[in-house]
């Protein structure tokens, strides 16, 4: 993973790079992702922000953690999805939040909109 120049990464932008490897093939299943102090330095963060990182894909159910070794993409079980297409899954429900916030907003203006429109009509007929 390297460092875009003058970018300041956190650790769901890191998190959300990695589930994009994951679902690209990158990292397939069992393979192991780079150790996280190597990631911190190359991108120059603190250890505790790609941790971070590691443990929202845990939490996913993307990686897995083994103390002193590293940590895993999984391999999943018979008839189970696997982390690339969990990842790929995640990211359309990501895209699918995206367009929803943004169909939220335009909801929002139309109706404080309408709001202002009823107020002054209401205004004008006192």
């Amino acid at each position: 993973m390297d460092s875009e120049p003058g970018k300041r990464w956190n650790a769901r932008e890191i998190a959300a790079k990695f589930r994009s490897d994951i679902a690209s093939g990158a990292y397939p299943p069992g393979s192991q992702l780079p150790g996280a102090k190597g990631v911190a330095k190359s991108l120059g963060v603190g250890l505790m922000t790609v941790q971070s990182a590691y443990k929202q894909l845990a939490e996913d159910g993307l990686v897995m953690g083994r103390q002193g070794s590293g940590t895993y993409v999984l391999d999943p079980t018979k008839g189970e999805p696997t982390a690339q297409e969990m990842a790929l899954g995640l990211r359309e429900l990501q895209e699918q939040l995206t367009h929803v916030t943004s169909q939220l907003s335009e909801l929002r203006s139309r109706v404080e909109h309408l709001e202002g429109a009823r107020t002054g009509d209401a205004d004008g007929n006192q």
